[in-house]
Formats: structure tokens, C-alpha cells, sequence
């Protein structure tokens, strides 16, 4: 397990823990919470025998991060008995084991432990069972699980399965959508420039760089012969933005982050928003940006990668250059085209297309990408990094209002 869960392994059975931690010294607190993370085994040097809660906590732990060769024991572990890994096939085993982790674990830990037990006991299939999915603690990495297995879902899961993503969506769109729905606004406002402002709307900084030639040193002041004002955005003026989504097995959380903005977006009159996706084939979900469940429910995670056709399709729906963001979602790893590609992005940018290249739109950061295209994408003025769904709504009212994006240090290796 990640250093970070197990701190808050180490600390989650303080509260109901066992009687030993009441009786014993700091020193033995310390041991406790090392036995727990270590798990018990010959090596671990630490002495300590668990008792009552701390013992079924290191059960659930031990089933997942213990000696794989050992038999699967769930969350209920003895004292004294050594971990092994494994909770087998069973999904009322499975079923147990989650309802135990909740119990014993914060919300933010049974996530985490959730995926690890995908990954590392490949749990994936018990998710087609609608009595697993109603067992789970839902994510945006759960959500992307999911949806990789959509082809092989049974009917009988299906509405479970939009359930449980419907939640995870919900969720999303409350945390997310009044900050980007008002920072895009204000970027919206200034945007809409004009050159004989009403007092309260001038452009101090930009009225001020546009008369320095009109410095006048004997009084020290400049005389503004050119006023730069801020618009009010109306329903006249609008940006239109093409959100361009890799579909590929790695991008799964970027894409649910991507449908969630896409459908807060499209819900902004003075924004024309289309959402693409792609592998080797180009989908335009478009119609589907009122409900992100459907536009989700719309991929097909998986399979290869043609950015090159994708961007041909994304630049035949531009109409007005001048007022357009295209937001390219990807690792960059081309299977298409690679001359082709670079040339279209060149071409959008020359006619005036404001070209955003996000490696991930994910709380993770930069997952594996290709170099050699990043570098050559940055080459052309399209940095492309990282981005947070925290940081998405600056980058999108940076490329809006055609100023410099907001990159991250540690997430711009295409800079």
C-alpha cells in the first residue's frame, strides 16, 4: 500500500480500537500502528500481538496486501495468524470483505483499497454483479472501471452500474460547477473588449500598456488617447469550445472528468460546446452534453489511437477560428498520422483556434505519455501538461481570454 494509507491505516482503529491501546504507553501505540502496516510476518520486529478490532482491520489488510501464496481470509483474522493475500472468487467473500473495509476505514482509504484490490486480485469481473456494485464506495476510478467493462456487462447490471455512476457524476457536478460556471464568466466578460468603455469597465492594465508611447515625464503621467474597456458578455458573444477526448484504457478518469465539464459548459448560453471522443474511430457526443451519464455511458474505453482523424473531424465543425478553444485530451500516443497531426494543429493555430493539450484531466497527474510529441506540440506554441479538474476552469479562461495557461511546474513536461 501507498505510504499515505498506511499512516491512515496505521491511525483509523484508534478510536474503537482495542483495549491494549488504552493500556499502553506511546511506545506501544508506535508498535501497534507498525504492526498493522507491516503485517505481522516473522520480519516485522515488532512484537505486537492485535487484538479484537485492530485484529479484523489486519484481516481486511492482510486479504489484500499480504503473502499472495497464503489462503484469503477476509476480515476475520485470528491474533497471531500471518497475512495472505486473496479474496478469491466468491462474491459473497468480496461483499464481506468490502463491508468490512468500510467499517474499519475512512471513505478516502476504502477507495484507495477498493482499486488496489481491482488491480492487484483482479476483482474486475465481480463488478458485472449488480449485488457488488451496491457494495462499493463509488469514484471517479470505480466509474472508469466500470465503463471498460460495459460491453461485457449483463443487462440485469446495467442500471445498477448508471446508478452507481450517476451518483459518482452527481457528486462531481456539485463540487465543480458553480466555481467553473463563474470563473468562466468573468473570463467571458473581459473577452468581449471594447474601445470606448464606461468608466467602471475600463482595462486599467491593458489601457495603461496600449499609451505608454504617450508618457509624458514632465508631469509623470501617461495621457490615454486609446481606452481598452470590458464587454458584458451577452448571449451574442460566444466562444465556442471542442473538448477532443481520448478514449484510450489509461485516460479513464480524465474522460469522466472531461464529460462532467463538457455538460457544465454546454449549460452556459454565451459557450457552444462539443464534446468528441475517440480511439481509432471519432464519436461526436454532442446531443448527448445534457445528461454526462449518457455521453459516459457513449465510450468505449479501450482499443488504439488516431488523434490525427479526430482533430480532422474537430477542425470541419469550426466555424468562426478567431473565437474557438480546442482542448485535446490525451497521452499523445499516435497511431495515426504523426506529421498529419502536427500539421492540423499548426493550421488551427495559424487561422487563430485557441489549442489547449492536456496529457490528463485528473486529480494523478501525468500519466505515461509520449515525449517526442509533447515536445513537438510545445514546438508549435500547445504546451502540453497535466491539469487538475481544480485548475481546469483558469486554463479554460486563459485560453478564453487568449493569455498565457496557467501550467503547473510539476505537470508541464511539454513546456
Amino acid at each position: 500500500m501507498d505510504v499515505e494509507t498506511a499512516d491512515e491505516v496505521g491511525g483509523a482503529g484508534e478510536a474503537g480500537g482495542s483495549g491494549t491501546t488504552d493500556q499502553a504507553g506511546a511506545v506501544d501505540e508506535q508498535l501497534r500502528r507498525w504492526r498493522l502496516v507491516l503485517g505481522g510476518e516473522d520480519a516485522d520486529g515488532t512484537g505486537c500481538t492485535l487484538a479484537g478490532q485492530d485484529a479484523a482491520m489486519d484481516g481486511a489488510l492482510g486479504s489484500l496486501y499480504g503473502n499472495r501464496g497464503g489462503n484469503g481470509r477476509g476480515g476475520n483474522a485470528r491474533a497471531g495468524q500471518e497475512r495472505s493475500a486473496g479474496l478469491g472468487a466468491s462474491a459473497p467473500a468480496v461483499a464481506r470483505w468490502l463491508g468490512d473495509i468500510r467499517t474499519y476505514f475512512p471513505s478516502s482509504v476504502v477507495q484507495v483499497m477498493q482499486r488496489d484490490a481491482i488491480d492487484r486480485l483482479g476483482l474486475s469481473t465481480l463488478l458485472l454483479e449488480p449485488e457488488m456494485l451496491e457494495a462499493v464506495e463509488a469514484d471517479v476510478h470505480l466509474v472508469g472501471t466500470l465503463l471498460s467493462l460495459i460491453k461485457a456487462m449483463p443487462e440485469t447490471t446495467k442500471e445498477t452500474a448508471r446508478a452507481v455512476v450517476r451518483k459518482v457524476v452527481e457528486d462531481l457536478e456539485k463540487r465543480l460547477a458553480t466555481r467553473t460556471r463563474a470563473t468562466l464568466t468573468g473570463a467571458l466578460d473581459r473577452s468581449a473588449r471594447i474601445n470606448r468603455p464606461r468608466h467602471h469597465d475600463i482595462d486599467w492594465n491593458r489601457t495603461i500598456a496600449a499609451n505608454l508611447k504617450h508618457y509624458l515625464p514632465e508631469f509623470r503621467t501617461i495621457v490615454p488617447e486609446r481606452l481598452i474597456g470590458y464587454g458584458r458578455a451577452s448571449q451574442s458573444v460566444k466562444k465556442e469550445v471542442v473538448l477532443c477526448i481520448d478514449q484510450s484504457g489509461s485516460m479513464a478518469a480524465s474522460v469522466v472528468y472531461a464529460s462532467v465539464f463538457g455538460a457544465v459548459l454546454a449549460s452556459m448560453r454565451s459557450i457552444d460546446t462539443r464534446l468528441v471522443v475517440f480511439d481509432t474511430a471519432v464519436v461526436d457526443l454532442t446531443d448527448q452534453l445534457d445528461d454526462p451519464v449518457d455521453v459516459l455511458f457513449g465510450t468505449q474505453l479501450g482499443g488504439g489511437t488516431d488523434i490525427n482523424r479526430a482533430l480532422a473531424y474537430c477542425q470541419s465543425q469550426i466555424t468562426r477560428p478567431a473565437d474557438t478553444v480546442v482542448v485535446l485530451i490525451s497521452d499523445l500516443y499516435e497511431g495515426g498520422i504523426r506529421n498529419e497531426m502536427l500539421k492540423r494543429v499548426a493550421a488551427m493555430k495559424a487561422s487563430g483556434v485557441q489549442f489547449v493539450t492536456l496529457l490528463a484531466l485528473s486529480d494523478e497527474g501525468a500519466p505515461a505519455y509520449d515525449r517526442e510529441h509533447a515536445a513537438a506540440l510545445a514546438g508549435l506554441g500547445a504546451p502540453a501538461f497535466a491539469c487538475t479538474p481544480d485548475l481546469f476552469p483558469e486554463v479554460m479562461a486563459a485560453a478564453i481570454e487568449k493569455r498565457p495557461l496557467p501550467i503547473p511546474d510539476t505537470g508541464s513536461p511539454g513546456r
